[in-house]
């Protein structure tokens, strides 16, 4: 039988446009020194690290080896995983079942990137097929805006409720001293700002973020014996099923719905939006937040606009969905997902402070990248089963 695994720490950098004063080993020092402190341990307690970025953004490879004296893992197994935007829930997935299987009782996670050190377009659109993808979705933002003209197609809404999206999370971003964006907006200055690519505005993107993150994934018995309040791992999920762009249903996040369904199952959820208590969701723009609720079943199909409206997604709604403010307030994008995992965590533990949600017992973070891929990862308070 596998080990029962839980998140014991986390810690983060203070995400920012711009991080010219350390190099990418300090970046990553300053993430893990708050994990270990958060977790009370010290670098000699770490059995191995997982590490990853986007690396062809920055156009610097072999993160598992010259990150060593960031990391501390010198004399340790180090291993490197990438997955482009999934990349940090792909890292806390291989955290997972690492422990899980027996190989590890305390692992380090480290995800992170330095955006400014990038041209993030031009880097995506060089990891498109050159034949079949390339002119057709150059770059994240025209892919994103074919996704949001279906549904705005298929549904007959209206960009003011993409907007909504961006006043919820930059409000919660606001409360989050490590988000990159501190400062709320309104429906009126999102349609205000300049159109990239329709109906996407600059404000409904995400912005370029230089971050990292780090989470340590301990076994049952170390968990419980070093930590007061573990965050357990109940499940996990992933769907990483195009080659290809062109490939891709956009009528609805697909992975997803999949995903969800699968990881549901698993876990006996049968109603997701009543028995979930927070969600930490990747959502790289705007109208993510409209049809992936969709998706993950919260509501029907083209229903995601009144679950937002009606505040059910806000800090004081029936579940709150990114209370750190999320990718809209900050995406260094290999530590994005494992982003959404630390604060899923800090959640059960009631460690979020400003941005905590009360009683959270059960939170759910998610990954996305590459062509329209999800990764779930569900964590609770009560050790499972």
């Amino acid at each position: 039988m596998a080990n029962r695994v839980a998140v014991i720490g986390s810690g983060q950098t203070f995400h920012s446009g711009g991080r010219a004063d350390v190099n990418g080993q300090e970046l990553i020092t300053e993430a893990v020194t708050r994990a270990l402190k958060a977790a009370e341990l010290t670098i000699d307690d770490i059995d191995g690290v997982v590490i990853g970025n986007m690396d062809h953004f920055e156009g610097i490879n072999y993160v598992d080896t010259w990150s060593v004296p960031g990391t501390g893992g010198t004399m340790k197994p180090v291993i490197k995983l990438t997955t482009g935007g999934t990349t940090g829930t792909t890292l806390a997935i291989a955290g997972y079942h690492l422990v899980a299987s027996g190989m590890f009782s305390k692992l380090l996670v480290v995800g992170w990137e330095k955006n400014t050190e990038s041209d993030t377009t031009a880097a995506i659109t060089t990891a498109f097929d050159a034949i079949w993808d390339r002119l057709v979705f150059a770059g994240a933002i025209g892919g994103l805006a074919v996704e949001a003209q279906a549904y705005l197609a298929r549904y007959n809404h209206k960009p003011e409720d993409a907007a909504r999206v961006v006043v919820r999370d930059r409000k919660n971003g606001a409360n989050n001293p490590y988000a990159h964006v501190q400062k709320e907006t309104t429906i009126k200055q999102v349609l205000a700002s300049p159109l990239l690519a329709d109906p996407v505005h600059w404000l409904d993107m995400c912005p370029r973020t230089d971050g990292a993150c780090a989470v340590i994934f301990a076994a049952e018995k170390v968990a419980e014996k070093i930590c007061d309040r573990p965050a357990w791992v109940l499940g996990t999920s992933v769907r990483h099923n195009y080659a290809f762009t062109t490939d891709v249903d956009l009528n609805g996040l697909r992975s997803m719905e999949s995903a969800a369904k699968e990881l549901f199952s698993k876990t006996n959820i049968r109603d997701p939006l009543n028995e979930l208590d927070v969600i930490e969701m990747y959502l790289p723009y705007s109208y993510a937040g409209l049809s992936w609720i969709e998706s993950l079943g919260l509501c029907k199909p083209g229903e995601g606009p009144k679950l937002v409206w009606d505040g059910v997604t806000d800090m004081d709604g029936k579940l709150p969905i990114n209370p750190s403010g999320g990718p809209i307030c900050g995406n260094p994008i290999g530590a994005t997902a494992l982003i959404r995992v630390a604060e899923a965590t800090l959640q059960v533990q009631g460690r979020a402070e400003a941005r905590q949600v009360p009683g959270v017992k059960k939170a759910l973070a998610t990954g996305f990248g590459g062509c329209f891929w999800s990764d779930l990862l569900l964590f609770g308070a009560k050790k499972p089963e």
